[in-house]
């Protein structure tokens, strides 16, 4: 079987058998693979320190569709410092791609797009904003899109957004979340200035988010002391 080379991070790790790890990588060519990884029974095992998440690294993975074997780690950069709601947005978003990301499809956008949001966390950048743009950018992966053009031909102040049909006017009462039009306009436009604005971004991303995960929830959110994601 060929051997492949490729960067990755590590997006969660977890005992296999004695002496292996399970690892789930972002690779930068193949998206999310799943990977076996001998890691010694030394409990200061240089190859476990590596495969540690938000550390670039280079990875030399062998085998077909499904489970790999990782034959070599190296790391191509330094670890990126994140701190407090930096850091539980990156666990967030490690979890998002754990649980809604297809293994072994090529997602080059996606991954460049996770090297970015990182970088933002680590420069305390808008973490909002940072966490909104990721979660478009899985969106559009996955591929769920927002066709926001009827946000700007209808007149309703409010409108509804349902999975199977996207944006519709809210001249009828829906036990459903109602969005402000203005705000979806702003978010069409990609004006995340306002701070209502990116509580209404929240508020969507979070109703399609959860639609997605069927009722599964997010341990990441337990993480934070205040209502950031």
């Amino acid at each position: 079987m060929q051997e492949v080379t490729q960067s990755a991070f590590v997006l969660h790790s977890r005992p296999y058998r004695e002496n292996q790890l399970l690892v789930d990588l972002l690779t930068e060519h193949d998206g999310k693979l799943a990977a076996l990884s001998y890691i010694g029974n030394s409990t200061k095992s240089s190859r476990k320190a590596l495969l540690q998440p938000f550390l670039p690294i280079n990875v030399t993975l062998k085998g077909q569709q499904g489970l790999k074997s990782l034959l070599r780690v190296e790391p191509i950069g330094k670890s990126f410092f994140l701190q407090k709601n930096a850091l539980f947005s990156a666990f967030y978003i490690n979890e998002l791609l754990v649980k809604l990301l297809g293994d072994n499809d090529a997602c080059n956008a996606l991954f460049q797009q996770y090297k970015s949001s990182l970088t933002s966390l680590s420069e305390s950048n808008n973490i909002e904003v940072c966490l909104r743009e990721f979660e478009l950018a899985l969106m559009d992966e996955l591929g769920v899109s927002f066709d926001f053009s009827l946000v700007f031909e209808h007149s309703a102040a409010g409108f509804y957004y349902l999975p199977d049909e996207g944006f519709i006017p809210a001249y009828t009462k829906l036990k459903q979340p109602c969005y402000n039009r203005l705000h979806l306009q702003a978010i069409a436009q990609s004006d995340l200035t306002s701070p209502e604005v990116l509580t209404t971004f929240k508020a969507l991303m979070r109703q399609v988010i959860n639609h997605l995960l069927k009722g599964v929830p997010l341990n990441s959110r337990k993480l934070f002391s205040k209502k950031t994601l």
